[in-house]
């Protein structure tokens, strides 16, 4: 009986979902392991290469994004502008320019790729799903949650393209090359994202039915996306220099990049006078970035660069550490705020 009700008191792997390190995450660091051990199965080329089978996963991933986005869940948002107009500053200014000031402590060739994938994830608009999960827990304003990470989401096309090119000076073309990356992400991405908000009304009800097996879909995309991008970075010898030390230092770079963010976000909240519901809504969609598109922009923004899976890594280290501490945060406001009402909480 004292064995059952140890195992009862205390299970790892609800632990380890309550504190954000879900089976995705594992996986994530199970696809770069087995990139590292037998990089051939991600190099093929190919009508059905991994490589390719993922490009169209990522149109079938938006264009079932935009099945389960109804106009009444837009709608029901679009009135708090002062809101929005916090969120998408935070996500498309702030952390950009945030990195742009850290560039100094890039300086050296070694650390330069690395500081191009920072600045990268930093452009990325904000993630849908786990931003309204989180907005939930702490029990913010949802509607609005759902607006601001959708609209982040169709914004993103065009201004993380244009971030990355304004910094990356060795990209060739100007002007070309940048209409070229947008054309490629509104085929893949928005495009898809458009149909099926035009087809939501016919097959919104059996997508939000299908919920699970579509995120489920979504993560095994990202997943290939992401054993292909680091069986070439391996194949090519690219971590070489990269110690265990320098992992460290980035993971502690993205925490305090998190954290200046969330709290600069926050401070311009009390500032505006937001009440409770909107704050948590533009901390979480404003600080939180989207590895979805991530991964999707950067087979587009970097094409045939065998260092796609070091400008991917500080996006996958944010993604893990942003879902273990926004997740932490979120239930710690949800139990603050129903102890100021009075009530308690049954966990």
């Amino acid at each position: 009986m004292s064995n059952t009700a140890s195992s009862q008191s205390f299970n790892p792997l609800k632990f380890l979902s309550k504190i954000g390190l879900d089976g995705f995450i594992l996986a994530l660091l199970g696809m770069i392991i087995l990139a590292y051990l037998w990089p051939e199965g991600g190099l093929g080329e190919g009508p059905f290469s991994l490589s390719t089978l993922a490009n169209y996963g990522v149109s079938l991933i938006f264009f079932f994004y935009g099945l389960r986005l109804s106009k009444e869940k837009l709608k029901a948002g679009l009135t708090n502008w002062r809101l929005h107009i916090v969120v998408h500053l935070s996500t498309f200014v702030l952390f950009p320019v945030l990195v742009l000031i850290a560039k100094t402590f890039f300086e050296n060739a070694d650390t330069q790729m690395i500081w191009l994938g920072v600045f990268f994830l930093s452009t990325l608009p904000s993630t849908v799903s786990s931003s309204v999960v989180m907005v939930s827990i702490a029990e913010g304003n949802i509607p609005a949650a759902i607006f601001n990470a959708s609209i982040s989401s169709i914004m993103g096309v065009f201004i993380t393209p244009i971030w990355m090119q304004l910094v990356n000076t060795s990209a060739e073309g100007g002007e070309s090359h940048l209409s070229d990356i947008m054309g490629k992400l509104v085929l893949q991405v928005l495009l898809p994202v458009v149909v099926g908000i035009l087809l939501n009304k016919y097959g919104g009800a059996w997508a939000e039915s299908k919920k699970k097996f579509l995120r489920y879909f979504d993560q095994l995309t990202i997943l290939i996306i992401v054993y292909t991008a680091f069986s070439e970075s391996f194949d090519q010898h690219l971590f070489s220099n990269l110690s265990w030390g320098d992992l460290l230092i980035l993971g502690a770079g993205m925490l305090a990049m998190f954290f200046i963010g969330y709290f600069i976000i926050t401070g311009v909240c009390n500032l505006l006078g937001f009440n409770r519901e909107d704050r948590i809504t533009a901390v979480f969609c404003g600080s939180k970035k989207s590895l979805v598109h991530g991964t999707v922009m950067s087979k587009v923004l970097f094409t045939n660069s065998a260092a796609l899976g070091i400008l991917l890594l500080p996006l996958m280290l944010y993604h893990a550490l942003q879902l273990i501490v926004v997740s932490m945060i979120a239930q710690r406001l949800a139990a603050r705020h129903h102890l100021a009402q009075g009530t308690t909480l049954d966990h």
